[in-house]
């Protein structure tokens, strides 16, 4: 085979048998293709899409280029959570002790963040202490004994696409839906938990900002998990605004406890369908006896005893979660109703202040961050603070506040 044709093969649509397909990839892993080859056959993948078969054969090269985690030894049903991405988007830290609390194991393989998407792992640094690389006996052991774990990928977790999604980050290739679906599903069927649900993030904020590009993703991934004997549900949720109203790392931790302690709004709404979601398909009862279970963990405190337990169990100690001392209130310059908040905007700030990373070396603060102190549907007048930046020092920022929110 030659990896030229193979380029020209797809760059005419025809499809590609599933050994051109590990031809190409696997010898991308094994260093016989190279970076500009494999860039030229994203970029047709890209344009062109691919057919089921082709991805699901692509799904199956990526599985078998590394192990597959073997959780027989937790009893019971396990359920794994994935989300696309988002501004603000600490929905792990709030489904994973609830749904433990309900009696249903997670165990979750989260990674770091790179741009303004903060990564779930990013944000349990934040807290002194904690160990976010347990191996495989380790990873296993907390799920059996707490019914929770969080971890970043292992090494040899699906090791192709890890170099494939650094190869689509700087080849503008990110977009492509065959591409999203076999990354995704990829990793989460090697993860090895028995139901699937992946919170598909759809708006300016994301990476898919329209609704019928998150609704062919939605069908791929179930269609996807179907065919790997897997129930996959997806959940399609707004990305226009930022989840909640804290962005940052050690803030987003800290509105995650809020919202187990008894916080309301539009985030604790969101991590109530989604754990009721996860319980309801695990245990095979109705979403509204699920949401019954998730309601009475949140009441009772149990849910929020979890993260307590979750925290300590992998090495950390909350009481050092700590955030800058340096904080600049943005004030309006109008009365009136905010009808939006730009996540894409409140998002890149956030980023610049130093909470995320523009390229996978940099190191972020994990202090400094956004909170948004109005909220879509507030009454805001002249002087109200709408959002408070955390910042590295005591430096003013100059904002154009239209840039981030719509005030009339």
């Amino acid at each position: 085979m030659n990896i030229v044709e193979i380029i020209n093969k797809k760059r005419v649509k025809e499809e590609l048998t599933r050994n051109e397909l590990e031809f190409a990839f696997n010898g991308y892993l094994n260093g016989n293709v190279c970076d500009y080859q494999m860039s030229s056959l994203l970029m047709a993948i890209c344009i062109n899409d691919m057919t089921d078969m082709e991805i699901f054969d692509l799904v199956d090269i990526f599985i078998k280029s590394g192990d597959v985690l073997d959780l027989s030894g937790i009893p019971g049903i396990k359920v794994d959570k994935h989300s696309t991405g988002g501004i603000g988007d600490k929905i792990t830290l709030i489904i994973g002790p609830i749904v433990a609390s309900c009696g249903v194991s997670v165990p979750k393989m989260s990674g770091r963040g790179l741009g303004y998407t903060g990564g779930t792992i990013d944000k349990l640094e934040s807290i002194k202490g904690f160990r976010t690389s347990l191996d495989e006996d380790e990873f296993i052991k907390q799920v059996q004994d707490i019914g929770f774990a969080v971890t970043g990928q292992t090494s040899n977790l699906c090791p192709l696409d890890k170099v494939i999604y650094a190869l689509r980050d700087v080849t503008g290739t990110v977009e492509s839906i065959p591409l999203i679906a076999s990354s995704i599903m990829s990793k989460k069927i090697a993860g090895g938990a028995d139901k699937i649900l992946i919170d598909i993030k759809c708006g300016v904020g994301a990476t898919l900002q329209d609704l019928e590009s998150a609704l062919k993703l939605k069908d791929l991934m179930e269609r996807i998990g179907d065919h790997y004997g897997k129930l996959t549900i997806c959940e399609i949720s707004d990305m226009n605004t930022p989840l909640g109203s804290n962005v940052g790392n050690s803030l987003e931790v800290i509105e995650a406890m809020d919202v187990l302690k008894g916080k309301k709004g539009s985030l604790t709404d969101l991590a109530i369908k989604i754990s009721s979601e996860m319980v309801s398909a695990s245990k095979e009862i109705s979403f509204n006896e699920a949401r019954r279970e998730v309601l009475k963990v949140l009441e009772n405190g149990l849910a929020y005893n979890k993260f307590l337990e979750f925290v300590k169990y992998q090495g950390g100690d909350i009481n050092t979660l700590l955030v800058s001392e340096y904080k600049q209130e943005i004030k309006s310059n109008k009365d009136g109703i905010v009808k939006n908040i730009n996540a894409l905007n409140i998002g890149k700030l956030s980023c610049s202040l130093g909470a995320g990373r523009l390229n996978k070396e940099d190191s972020i603060d994990h202090t400094v961050g956004i909170i948004l102190n109005k909220l879509v549907g507030d009454r805001v007048l002249v002087g109200d603070t709408l959002f408070t930046l955390y910042k590295k020092n005591n430096e003013l920022v100059n904002l154009n506040l239209d840039d981030y929110y719509e005030i009339n």
